[in-house]
């Protein structure tokens, strides 16, 4: 019990530094990301695993004097990447969109494909939707309210609610894969055309 304690001791204070350094614009956003998503999963998981034992997390920050109110708003309030949260994008230049673009790709239909292979615990869904998300992001010529954006946003935060041993229902499993399909399309229909 005092391992899991200290591992989640951890991933709180790791997250406090990771907010500052980002902050103080001493990682690149593309990083913060990645490792913020690391430690969002690991601290879901973990917290699931000591529900029991620690069902607050905020006590648990005061209890051991841990001053870490961007850690805890972080993974408790907010759950996803600060960049996800305020839809910060990172400028995409002309010559990496087409791999940006194939990335999105990439990430729609792998996280369709999970869907149909009944992969629909939380800790094998939250994954392939943040880095779908994340992608959809990188790309500077979808506005910020672009319905794929805002649909995963919701998913992530849904997620988040869950614990990573909990399932999708077969109904949010399909509307889920109703909704990837459906920003998938309009991704589509929002690229530029060959030669416009």
């Amino acid at each position: 019990m005092y391992e899991n304690f200290a591992e989640l001791f951890a991933i709180i204070k790791a997250t406090e530094k990771l907010e500052k350094a980002y902050i103080r614009d001493l990682i690149s956003p593309s990083e913060y990301e990645s490792e913020c998503q690391k430690l969002i999963v690991h601290f879901k998981t973990l917290s699931a695993t000591l529900r029991d034992t620690v069902p607050n997390i905020e006590r648990f920050a005061d209890t051991y004097k841990m001053d870490c109110a961007a850690a805890v708003y972080r993974l408790v309030t907010s759950g996803v990447p600060a960049t996800v949260e305020h839809r910060a994008t990172v400028a995409a230049s002309t010559s990496n969109s087409a791999s940006i673009v194939a990335e999105c790709v990439q990430n729609f239909i792998t996280s369709m494909d999970s869907l149909k292979l009944n992969m629909v615990a939380v800790d094998q869904v939250y994954p392939l939707l943040s880095d779908l998300s994340a992608s959809l992001n990188k790309l500077s010529i979808l506005p910020p309210d672009f319905e794929g954006k805002t649909k995963m946003r919701e998913w992530l935060l849904r997620l988040l609610k869950m614990g990573a041993a909990d399932e999708l229902t077969e109904q949010q499993s399909r509307q889920l894969h109703f909704d990837l399909e459906s920003s998938y399309n309009s991704f589509m229909a929002a690229l530029p055309k060959a030669g416009n």
